[in-house]
């Protein structure tokens, strides 16, 4: 957050605006994206009254956010949550997002004048570099403004009084939770050589034999730690641990049902469903979701995934369920 952010929110008394509060509301990474682009149609409201949200019906022409007529010169916010941080491995998305609101303003009859892409956080330097050029080069060629809303840029904005009710209701419920104060994250473990051994012939491994994947330590060292906590959770049957432990097996699960089911659209024809788990366990990492009363790792929190399907409710290729 910047300083003058900062000081603002203090000032006022408001909480800080943490952009992982999307995944929060929504539970996981695909509806997070959705969430953020409601609240950039609200905050775009509260500052230019006549901006509106464009539904996607099949297509959206390249718009999320626009401002003007559709017959005349358009202003365009497009929508993108990338998070925790912008690098070059985003930069096709920007470049297909920017090609496609050009081409479809050139196919409709209306005119471009300005392209803004709004993240929930910073770019790297190399993603900053690549940005500096394309942006340059992109402008010159076509004749439309192009800038970058950033974290800090929402910030500034989030915080003035016109947007306030903007800033309540999608950041102030919404803060991460603290847990207990000091509670340490439940230490790691290593696998001993029987347990490594033991734990080949699990389902869970199984399910990714099938999809292809030849290393599968790190996956087994994550299970076998959230399975420890999972049996001293249940054994020691504390309530909000439980109701904790529970809301992060819904988690990891709705996690990897969207994702599955995206992929099985992406790959119909191939049943190891390429790309499928790396998806999934980094959405699992980068979720802001899990409650801290948990206080449960990153490798905690794949090694559910891993427990879900070991429990044969989900899989890692099409015929997970002729595995199991």
């Amino acid at each position: 957050m910047t300083a003058t952010a900062a000081s603002m929110s203090l000032a006022s008394g408001e909480p800080p605006i943490n952009f992982a509060a999307h995944q929060i509301r929504a539970g996981n990474m695909h509806g997070a994206r959705d969430d953020f682009e409601q609240m950039l149609a609200m905050l775009l409201a509260a500052i230019y009254p006549g901006a509106r949200a464009i539904s996607a019906n099949p297509g959206d022409w390249g718009i999320d956010i626009l401002l003007g007529e559709l017959s005349g010169l358009v202003v365009i916010w497009q929508s993108k949550y990338f998070w925790p941080i912008v690098t070059r491995a985003h930069q096709s998305q920007i470049r297909e997002s920017f090609d496609s609101a050009v081409a479809a303003a050139a196919r409709n009859g209306y005119r471009l004048t300005q392209w803004v892409l709004c993240v929930p956080a910073s770019m790297d330097p190399p993603a900053a570099q690549w940005w500096d050029n394309w942006r340059a080069r992109r402008q010159r060629e076509t004749g439309v403004l192009i800038e970058l809303w950033h974290e800090n840029v929402l910030r500034n904005l989030l915080v003035k009084p016109d947007c306030a009710h903007v800033r309540r209701h999608f950041y102030d419920p919404y803060a991460q939770p603290s847990g207990p104060v000091g509670a340490p994250r439940v230490p790691l473990h290593d696998l001993r050589p029987e347990d490594d051994r033991e734990l080949e012939h699990a389902l869970f491994v199984r399910q990714l034999r099938a999809a292809g994947h030849a290393e599968v330590s790190a996956a087994k060292r994550e299970y076998f730690n959230a399975d420890l906590l999972a049996r001293e959770i249940l054994d020691k049957r504390v309530p909000g641990e439980l109701d904790a432990l529970d809301d992060a097996d819904g988690l990891v699960h709705g996690i990897w049902e969207a994702g599955f089911n995206q992929a099985l659209a992406r790959h119909p024809g191939d049943p190891r469903l390429p790309g499928l788990h790396a998806a999934v366990m980094r959405e699992i990492r980068e979720s802001g979701a899990f409650s801290e009363l948990l206080r449960a790792g990153v490798v905690h929190r794949c090694g559910l995934m891993h427990r879900v399907v070991e429990q044969r409710r989900a899989g890692w290729v099409t015929h997970w369920r002729e595995l199991v």
